[in-house]
């Protein structure tokens, strides 16, 4: 393995967010997020009305983005309205790079 090879510590988690979240900004919020902590991965909206996120890069880090998906408050920059987020589903990263609305 040569010196650009080194095994990274990167993770992947998959989210789902619950409630008011299609049609009011929310994946643009999302990304934006995503990109201050250099996560990279992406948001798209799923049939039933959900917001499907998944993220790669340090488990602290999407771990953050985690909590502001649940824990920011509405009115505080976040918009629409989340009801719940799932725990995230930890795997192997794919090698997503940039952040993208899908």
């Amino acid at each position: 393995m040569g010196a650009d090879e080194q095994v990274g510590d990167d993770e992947r988690a998959t989210v789902f967010v619950r409630g008011q979240v299609q049609g009011v900004g929310f994946r643009w919020w999302t990304r934006a997020r995503a990109l201050e902590l250099g996560l990279a991965g992406w948001a798209r909206n799923t049939a039933d009305g959900r917001v499907e996120v998944a993220a790669e890069g340090p488990r602290p880090d999407i771990e953050a983005l985690h909590a502001l998906l649940r824990d920011e408050p509405s009115g505080a920059g976040r918009p629409g309205r989340v009801t719940s987020v799932s725990a995230p589903l930890w795997s192997e990263p794919k090698g997503e790079t940039g952040f993208r609305e899908r």
